[in-house]
Formats: C-alpha cells, sequence, structure tokens
C-alpha cells in the first residue's frame, strides 16, 4: 500500500551538526520527519588508523524519489570527508498505518532547493 518510502540513517559529528542537516531537509521538504539520537560511540578504521569518535544518529523519513536530493544535501553541509548515509526500505503495510500514510503524503510534498 505504501510503497518506496525510506529511513536513511546518517552519522554526524556532533548533535549540532545533525540538527542543522535535519533541519535543512525538513525546512526544503526533502524528508517528512529527522530524528537525532545523541551520544552514539564509533569504533571504525580510517586510513589504515583505527579511530574511537563520540558521533550523533540523525535518521531521516522520506520517499526513494528524494534520497538521491537528500544525499546530496547531505553531503554539501557535512563536516565529513566521506560521510555515511545509508538508504533502508520501509516495507509496505509493516508498522503504524496511520503514520505510513502520513509519511508517504508528506515526502511526496513539492520541494524546495
Amino acid at each position: 500500500m505504501y510503497k518506496n518510502l525510506r529511513l536513511l540513517y546518517i552519522t554526524t559529528s556532533d548533535k549540532n551538526e545533525a540538527r542543522k542537516i535535519g533541519r535543512a531537509l525538513v525546512e526544503k521538504n526533502l524528508v517528512a520527519c529527522a530524528n537525532i539520537i545523541d551520544g552514539m560511540q564509533s569504533v571504525y578504521k580510517w586510513n589504515g588508523e583505527i579511530q574511537e569518535d563520540d558521533e550523533c544518529i540523525l535518521i531521516v523519513k522520506t520517499h526513494y524519489s528524494r534520497v538521491r536530493k537528500v544525499t546530496r544535501l547531505i553531503k554539501e553541509m557535512h563536516s565529513y570527508e566521506c560521510p555515511c548515509v545509508i538508504s533502508f526500505t520501509i516495507t509496505e503495510d509493516e508498522g503504524n498505518e496511520e503514520y505510513l500514510q502520513w509519511l508517504e503524503k508528506t515526502s511526496k510534498q513539492p520541494f524546495e532547493l
């Protein structure tokens, strides 16, 4: 019933960066909603070195047709050289039907550049 909805998982350097990016995406009607989860700790390998950093998670919900535009704006605004932006499919008819309906309607509004 609700097709092509996506959840994007993004990591940011801190809560302020997540808020800035999330707000811009919502203001431009590129995403229906942005959620910020602060206090994540990451361990990863970058340029051959093991890194440990405090980060923040930004989760946004949108329609498939917006994912490339969302990713492009995130890359423009992000402080990282190679930001994590991963898209997950929201399986149709799994979850709160009213919420999925709202998400589909909101994420198909005309976007602003």
